[in-house]
């Protein structure tokens, strides 16, 4: 029989767990890892415009993607276009880059699963004797360490052409030059913080949905238990 364990702290895990996985892709997907030197807009580009600011842009720059304006373009109010730079893998910037793609995706991946799975842990709590809730905290911990990775060899990969280009001559292996660090980057880091912490936290869960408080609500025979 199927019986559904709420607590405060299974349901915080789950919660974290699911934040933790879509603050990672978002960061992977985002083109602000770093924020270029400023470009001051053309003159006929600045003829051309219609009002609105007239003030240098920054163009930014993520691990295959990038953000920047194109000249003579007008776009219904848009200023910039985003995309990815590298049609495939191999045209990555740097192979630092591709590295920390790998790593990344591959954190990501199991950070993913496990906010899938930990959904589910309201209705089981165990698979073959084992706890999930133990599982799940050891793939966090492992997808903790592949994020670390890439995070570590992602600055190696500041002095390849590309960011040069956008960060200028300075720019070189965990030197930024003329860029800046943006909130894809931060993001990234605070999400690897979180994804130890839920990995932690796990322990918590397990506790609390077999605490003897649980026990005796199962033997008095209720399939809905919420406790805080």
């Amino acid at each position: 029989m199927c019986h559904v364990i709420v607590t405060c702290r299974s349901m915080l895990w789950t919660l974290l767990s699911i934040v933790v996985a879509f603050a990672e892709l978002i960061a992977f997907m985002s083109a602000d890892w770093l924020i270029g030197k400023a470009k001051p807009l053309s003159a006929e580009d600045m003829d051309n415009r219609t009002g609105g600011s007239q003030e240098p842009y920054h163009p930014t720059l993520g691990i295959y993607g990038r953000c920047t304006r194109i000249s003579h373009m007008q776009l219904s109010r848009r200023d910039t276009l985003c995309g990815p730079y590298a049609e495939n893998f191999n045209e990555i910037a740097s192979g630092f880059w591709q590295a920390t793609a790998i790593f990344l995706a591959m954190g990501i991946l199991i950070l993913c699963a496990v906010a899938f799975v930990s959904v589910f842990t309201m209705c089981v709590q165990s698979i073959m004797k084992k706890s999930i809730f133990n599982v799940c905290g050891l793939l966090q911990g492992i997808a903790g360490l592949f994020l670390i990775l890439g995070l570590i060899l992602y600055p190696a990969g500041w002095g390849c052409q590309k960011a040069i280009s956008y960060c200028g001559h300075y720019a070189s292996a965990y030197k930024l030059g003329d860029c800046s660090l943006g909130w894809a980057f931060y993001t990234a880091i605070g999400g690897t913080i979180l994804t130890f912490i839920c990995a932690v936290f796990s322990a918590q869960a397990e506790i609390a949905t077999s605490s003897d408080k649980v026990q005796e609500e199962i033997e008095e025979g209720k399939n809905l238990i919420c406790l805080l």
